[in-house]
């Protein structure tokens, strides 16, 4: 049975886009008669440090400093140096955890792939700085077997990056299954849903800047920001200077309750990502699969979406005003893909299975 370690710098209980993909994605590689273990890292010290998950082993490994994001991780390197696999599969780009990886790959001479997963972030220095990273990290990204964007966008990033011609780079999409819903839920007409991370690059307060202008057209409009993070204190108070605290709940629904996050997408009226970065949001493949119209800033891989004709794009700079007739728009006469056109993490594991084949019939 082929051995396939995959890497990650979080997964579940713990938030994340990456997270959604590694829980979605390990099991039903497993299920394709794979033998995997996941190896991430936890700051905490308070997780399981080997736990036994729908078929597959994760292990964990301490990850310094406990405050900041580096995730420098020793256990996690010197345990990839020490393990036997036929092949890695390194989930991200952005911490230290990948090139670690990377390089403990090519030290045990393991093929490696990587999938990019690039995401934003709220400090301006870092998102400056992110095409010196890709560069600085190019070496190890060539030697990579195959490489993988979740977007067209994503793909034709690295492929400049890394002078590769089009089609370098494979895109294989997240997926956006949820549990079934649950009986008698139905979309509450005016709500507003924004999921996501409490940050301000994920633009949560561009909805609350939005909300007093639909509620002039739309009474009943109400905003749920799903998440949690640094930002809820100053989100709180915009909405309190616009006069709409009583229309806007910041909540967390536990990423490992599937079932209470379907329930809550599929009572929204629209879902709205108004972010600065997204490669390929698996929230917005969530609502979508659920019918739910979107609505979505058109920066990165999000106008990938409109131009799909899955979701409604509205210029990151709008006015309030201009993002309020959008959400309008999409809870009156919505634009929205039919779901059965839309992919499945069963068509995102077929994409990463035909990937490990390849490399390993070399």
């Amino acid at each position: 049975m082929t051995r396939v370690g995959m890497v990650a710098t979080r997964c579940r209980p713990e938030i994340g886009g990456i997270e959604s993909v590694v829980a979605e994605v390990a099991g039903r590689v497993v299920a394709r008669g794979y033998d995997l273990e996941v190896l991430t890292t936890d700051r905490s010290g308070r997780l399981p440090r080997v736990e036994r998950v729908d078929g597959y082993t994760v292990r964990r490994f301490r990850a310094y400093p406990a405050s900041r994001d580096w995730y420098f991780s020793p256990g996690l390197f010197w345990a990839l140096l020490r393990r036997r696999y036929d092949l890695l599969h390194v989930q991200g780009i952005h911490t230290l955890v990948p090139p670690l990886a990377m390089l403990a790959a090519l030290l045990r001479r393991t093929p490696y792939v990587l999938t990019f997963h690039t995401g934003g972030n709220s400090s301006a220095f870092r998102e400056r700085a992110r095409s010196t990273q890709w560069r600085v990290l190019s070496p190890l990204l060539r030697r990579a077997r195959r490489l993988m964007g979740v977007s067209q966008y994503e793909a034709r990033r690295f492929e400049e990056v890394l002078g590769l011609p089009p089609g370098g780079i494979a895109v294989v999409r997240n997926g956006g299954a949820l549990p079934p819903v649950s009986p008698g839920v139905v979309p509450e007409p005016g709500l507003v849903v924004s999921v996501g991370r409490v940050e301000r690059y994920k633009g949560h307060h561009r909805a609350v800047a939005a909300l007093p202008y639909l509620l002039k057209v739309r009474p009943d409009a109400r905003l749920e920001v799903l998440g949690s993070g640094p930002y809820e204190d100053e989100l709180r108070r915009l909405a309190a200077e616009l006069g709409v605290a009583d229309r806007v709940e910041v909540r967390l629904v536990p990423p490992d309750d599937r079932s209470a996050m379907a329930d809550t997408l599929a009572r929204a009226g629209v879902m709205v990502l108004l972010s600065d970065y997204e490669a390929h949001p698996v929230a917005v493949m969530e609502a979508l699969a659920l019918g739910r119209p979107a609505v979505v800033a058109r920066t990165s891989g999000l106008t990938e979406l409109e131009e799909l004709g899955w979701a409604l794009g509205v210029d990151v700079d709008a006015s309030a005003e201009e993002t309020a007739r959008a959400i309008e728009r999409q809870l009156d006469d919505p634009v929205r893909p039919a779901v059965e056109a839309l992919p499945t993490w069963e068509t995102s594991v077929a994409g990463v299975v035909d990937t490990y084949q390849s490399v390993l019939a070399r």
